[in-house]
Order: structure tokens, then C-alpha cells, then sequence
């Protein structure tokens, strides 16, 4: 049999299994890649936050991608928690030297507030590791971080991506899911524009929402599908996932990766 599609995802662990690399696994099976992954933090995170946070050396972060890249091969790269200056740049450099689409999550903030991305690592996001991103997928509050531009309402979605799209990604999804009224995204690349819209579910389990869509994006395009169609596929299974959210301890629990496993789900068993 030959192998599915490659993806490597970049990122840090969660404990809780919602967010982070083991909500990116889950996604790439769930989609049917295979996910490999290389491992940048180790954070003691559950349903009410995060409990502590530990980088990994540089040089651990770039063995690992040079093993799995140099003899695997990767076909889709997603990235998500850096944590520092040190970690961007390195991440950065490694995906420039990687002939495969690079998916960038510039995470600066956990769905609780902690911060997982060190201050003084937002000025190599913004010159070393945007500028190698095929897509983009900032958060209206990552959107602030990198670029000073705070988003009111999606009249001022255009103006965050553009500001994005300064630094230099090819595409850039800028997610609106924190304004009232239906989860609206813009996805642009400063000349082809899509407004992606989905209902809004009364769910507040959605703990690795931004993970989940970059992993699903960077699976859909190790598939061979263009941003556009990559974005829309990965929305419609993000959507699913946030209705079919569940709660998991005592605060916010995560989106359910597997729902369209589910007997009876669409793209699930009989």
C-alpha cells in the first residue's frame, strides 16, 4: 500500500490533549495524512489553563525536523507554538529549506489568556518566519501582537490582513471568530479575496479551535488542493468539531476531532 499525504507539525504539547501537537495528530488522522511531528515546548496545561511551559533546545527542535524531513519527507508543514526568539528563527530557517507548503500559526496566547510566546520573540515571527508562511492563520488578538491593528468588527477584517500580509506570507486567514454574529474568516492574498462564513454554535468548548483549522489546512494542502479550496475544506471541519465540542474538567474543554468518524457523521461509518 502507499503511504498517505506527510505532515509535520511544529508546535508545543498540551497535557489536556485538546490543543497543540496531539490536537494536530488527531486532526491529520482524522483527515487521513499522516502526521509526524516535531516537539518545541512541554507545557502542564488542562481545562482551566496553563500550569507551566519548557522550550526545548534549539538544537532538539532541529533534529527532530531534519530526521523526519531528511528520510521521510513532508508534503505540508504546520507550525504553532514557538515560544521564543531563539525557536522562529531556527523553525524558520528549517521551513525556508523545505520544498512543501508551510501553514503558520503565529500563537501568542492560550484560549485562557497564558502567554506562549515570549515578547521578544514577535519581531522574528514577523521578519523570519512570516515571510516563509504559504498561509497565515492569525487570531484578531495575534493580529493586534504583530501588527497594532485591533479589529472591532468584520468592517476592519481587510485592514488586519493587509497589515498582515506586509510581512510577507503568501495568503494570510485572518479569523474573526471572536466578533458577534456568525464565525466569519478573510482569507486574501492582497488580490483574490474569500469571506468564509459558519454558523455560530452556543458551545463554549472550543479549546484548540486554532490548531485544529492549521493542522486541517496543512492536510488538505499535502492532498494537492489550493489555499483556497485547503481553507474551505478545513473550515468545514473545524465547524464540525466546535458543535460537536464537549466538556472535559472543570473549565473549557476541547473541540471533538473525531466527529466526522462518528457513526452516522458525514464522512463517518454507516
Amino acid at each position: 500500500m502507499s503511504a498517505p499525504p506527510r505532515v509535520l507539525t511544529v508546535a508545543g504539547s498540551d497535557s489536556g490533549g485538546g490543543a497543540g501537537i496531539q490536537a494536530d495528530l488527531k486532526t491529520m488522522l482524522a483527515l487521513g495524512v499522516h502526521g509526524m511531528s516535531v516537539l518545541t515546548a512541554v507545557t502542564a496545561q488542562n481545562s482551566l489553563g496553563v500550569q507551566g511551559a519548557w522550550e526545548l533546545p534549539v538544537e532538539a527542535v532541529r533534529a527532530q525536523y531534519r530526521s523526519v524531513a531528511d528520510d521521510i519527507g513532508v508534503q505540508a508543514v504546520k507550525t504553532g507554538m514557538l515560544a521564543s526568539a531563539e525557536l522562529v528563527e531556527a523553525v524558520a530557517e528549517l521551513i525556508g529549506g523545505t520544498d512543501a507548503p508551510a501553514v503558520v500559526d503565529p500563537v501568542g496566547v492560550s484560549k485562557h489568556g497564558d502567554s506562549l510566546l515570549a515578547a521578544s520573540a514577535l519581531d522574528s515571527v514577523r521578519t523570519r518566519l512570516l515571510p516563509v508562511a504559504t498561509l497565515a492563520t492569525p487570531n484578531l488578538d495575534e493580529v493586534a501582537q504583530i501588527t497594532g491593528v485591533r479589529v472591532e468588527s468584520e468592517a476592519d477584517l481587510p485592514r488586519a490582513a493587509a497589515a498582515v500580509l506586509e510581512y510577507g506570507p503568501r495568503w494570510v486567514l485572518v479569523k474573526g471568530g471572536h466578533l458577534a454574529g456568525d464565525a466569519v474568516d478573510l482569507l486574501t492574498d492582497g488580490s483574490e479575496t474569500h469571506w468564509l462564513r459558519a454558523p455560530r454554535y452556543d458551545n463554549r468548548h472550543t479549546h484548540g479551535t486554532g490548531c485544529t483549522l492549521a493542522s486541517a489546512t496543512a492536510s488538505e494542502l499535502a492532498k494537492g488542493l489550493s489555499v483556497p479550496e485547503a481553507v474551505a475544506a478545513a473550515k468545514e471541519y473545524v465547524t464540525g468539531a466546535i458543535a460537536a465540542g464537549f466538556a472535559l474538567g472543570g473549565g473549557i474543554g476541547p473541540v471533538d476531532h473525531g466527529w466526522a468518524l462518528r457513526p452516522g457523521r458525514a464522512g463517518g461509518g454507516a
